[in-house]
């Protein structure tokens, strides 16, 4: 994994330094070695810079930006079947100088143009230059592991791993666009392809970008899609069968993430998906491998037993960190510089701990990420499964009368419940679900903190919502099922703009590769046609999933409560944080800024510290939003 930057710029103001400044802005993802070529095309100036973390070839031979013939390329990430296509290519008379998954894309892209890319499993993103042709190719990986963001304006294209990097330019415009603020405050995430500036993108997963310097423009065209597993018939097979096979593709998949020259460990919750990584990959193994988990004792954050318990039965080596609440809390401040956008998810803090302590041992490690989305794993989807079918039942004229009446009645009017925990939300959602009771209605509104009435009310400036795969669902009409529509919609937001997210920053902070074997293509075109009851079965989730488990692991060890990486919130802001909301959204600041509306923060806060701690995340991510706007922009 590295850091990959670059420059065309037809006003031919940017120079090698401002390239070389860009660059090492990604330090972090790259401390290994760095490197920058600069090209003058015909009326722009070209450059292209790359920060290594060697990890596959450790040789200088593996260094970037790399050539072959008229092509350059600088990459981020890794080909895990680089060795097959390497001798396909061999067969036909291609010669190699070194041992790099680097070289193969070059001579991959030579041999068979931009259609290279079906042919690779693994991570990545990466831009390759043509200088015969003038024509620059920009590539993302199909689920989106590996980051890519791009601006283009005033003549002047950058891009690079990070946001972070784009600062580095003089030219780079910081104009904030207000549609993605409050998309951030709905989703905890500014959506692909948005980002919180203007004319600034993420290039979405499973997509290329190609750039035609003569013509000053580009286009994007998608070589990927979740939808195409999802557009086809289930597969008429046995569970057993099923299960089979799903634990065959599973083991490709893992294995092929075990492919490199330096340590590699695994991330190890003792929850089903991680267990499943560590138990397949340990089994036909003398060495043992190496297991990470971290708790935080005094905030209650404490999976450390129930991993400890797996470890020990699969016999790994165990690395079992303690963190002090004070150490999570110091480290909120950092937030901000390493996640470039307004982010949400207070996962973060954690999974950053953890990352820390396991770049001391390793400099690869696995993370069982993306088994909710592939598997059915979200309590959200027992939800729409047992309840969705009800609310529809009920004839349509009741359920809009009963939400026409709450339209009326205020959350604030209902006696005695109006002082339960979370009734105002509550209130609020099931009027919008009475009133549609679509799955796609049901999802926003399990995913949103904010609805679109509040936001209007939260926000200064008139926004509008931003088009996201929330609302462009392609799943076909004849193979549309609730859970196999938000299922693709989550792997499509959730997994990418949150969990990816958040695992990329955490570990690249520390000059930790992170993996990702449950994002395997082959696994979602695989799962994706299984029978929904193989996977959500009579309330059970990831069913599949976890039969296959219970052949590596007993029942009774694995039999928990989900946890997850969540810290205690409420309580953080109440009194540890408690100054830091005080600092950050005084009446002052809010109103200088301009861009919130004074009068609801002020209600916001006067909620949640009147005992309403329902509020509490709608305050994070206001806290969050402020702590980023100070970093970036004062």
């Amino acid at each position: 994994m590295c850091g990959i930057a670059g420059i065309i710029d037809y006003n031919q103001d940017s120079t090698e330094e401002i390239l070389v400044n860009i660059t090492n802005e990604l330090h972090h993802r790259g401390p290994d070695a760095s490197g920058q070529q600069m090209f003058e095309s015909e009326g722009a100036t070209v450059g292209i810079g790359h920060r290594r973390l060697s990890v596959i070839d450790l040789s200088d031979s593996g260094k970037q930006p790399m050539q072959l013939g008229d092509l350059w390329i600088t990459f981020n990430g890794e080909v895990y079947n680089y060795r097959e296509i390497k001798e396909e290519l061999t067969s036909y008379g291609r010669i190699f100088t070194s041992h790099s998954d680097t070289e193969v894309i070059l001579h991959a892209f030579s041999q068979w143009g931009i259609s290279c890319v079906d042919k690779f499993i693994g991570m990545f993103a990466f831009v390759i230059y043509d200088t015969k042709s003038e024509v620059v190719y920009c590539v993302r990986d199909r689920p989106g592991i590996k980051p890519f963001f791009y601006y283009w304006h005033d003549g002047l294209f950058l891009f690079a791993s990070e946001l972070k990097a784009f600062h580095k330019h003089p030219k780079f415009k910081k104009e904030i666009n207000f549609d993605s603020v409050a998309a951030f405050m709905q989703h905890g995430n500014v959506p692909t392809p948005h980002c919180i500036f203007q004319h600034t993108y993420k290039l979405r997963p499973g997509h290329f970008l190609k750039f035609n310097i003569k013509e000053r423009a580009f286009d994007i065209q998608k070589y990927w899609d979740v939808y195409d597993g999802y557009n086809k018939p289930k597969l008429d097979i046995s569970f057993e069968e099923a299960k089979t096979e799903t634990e065959k593709i599973l083991k490709s998949a893992f294995e092929y993430r075990m492919v490199a020259d330096v340590p590699v460990g695994v991330f190890l919750s003792g929850g089903y998906d991680s267990a499943c990584l560590t138990a397949i990959l340990q089994k036909d193994r003398s060495e043992k491998l190496k297991t990470f988990t971290i708790g935080v004792p005094d905030i209650g954050l404490n999976e450390s037993e129930y991993a400890k318990n797996v470890a020990n039965y699969l016999g790994t080596e165990h690395y079992d960190y303690s963190c002090t609440r004070k150490e999570a809390l110091e480290l909120i401040s950092e937030l901000p510089y390493h996640y470039d956008e307004p982010f949400g998810d207070q996962s973060a803090i954690p999974t950053m701990l953890l990352s820390k302590l396991t770049a001391n041992e390793v400099t690869v490690a696995l993370s069982a990420d993306a088994g909710d989305e592939v598997f059915a794993g979200y309590s959200r989807y027992g939800y729409i499964m047992k309840h969705g079918n009800t609310i529809n039942r009920i004839p349509d004229f009741v359920r809009k009368g009963i939400s026409g009446m709450m339209s009326v009645i205020s959350a604030d009017h209902i006696p005695v419940m109006r002082n339960k925990y979370n009734f105002h939300n509550r209130y609020e959602k099931l009027k919008s679900l009475l009133k549609d009771p679509s799955a796609k209605n049901i999802m926003l509104s399990l995913s949103q903190q904010f609805d679109e009435k509040e936001i209007k009310l939260l926000l200064k400036k008139s926004v509008k919502p931003l088009k996201t795969a929330h609302s462009n669902s392609g799943l076909l009409e004849e193979f549309y099922t609730p859970l196999a529509y938000m299922m693709a919609i989550d792997y499509q937001t959730f997994l990418l703009d949150d969990v990816l997210q958040k695992v990329d920053r955490a570990s690249m902070a520390y000059s930790l590769e992170s993996r990702e074997p449950f994002t395997d293509h082959r696994i979602i075109e695989w799962a994706a046609q299984l029978p929904d009851h193989y996977k959500y079965n009579n309330g059970v989730k990831k069913y599949i999933l976890k039969e296959i488990v219970h052949q590596y692991i007993p029942k009774k060890l694995m039999d928990r409560p989900k946890m997850g990486f969540q810290i205690p919130l409420e309580h953080w802001l109440s009194c540890d944080l408690k100054k830091q909301v005080m600092h950050y959204l005084n009446d002052e600041r809010i109103a200088s800024q301009g861009i919130f509306n004074l009068h609801i923060v002020q209600k916001l806060k006067e909620h949640f510290f009147s005992g309403k701690k329902e509020y509490a995340l709608k305050l994070w991510y206001l806290l969050m939003f402020q702590m980023w706007y100070e970093k970036w922009m004062e």
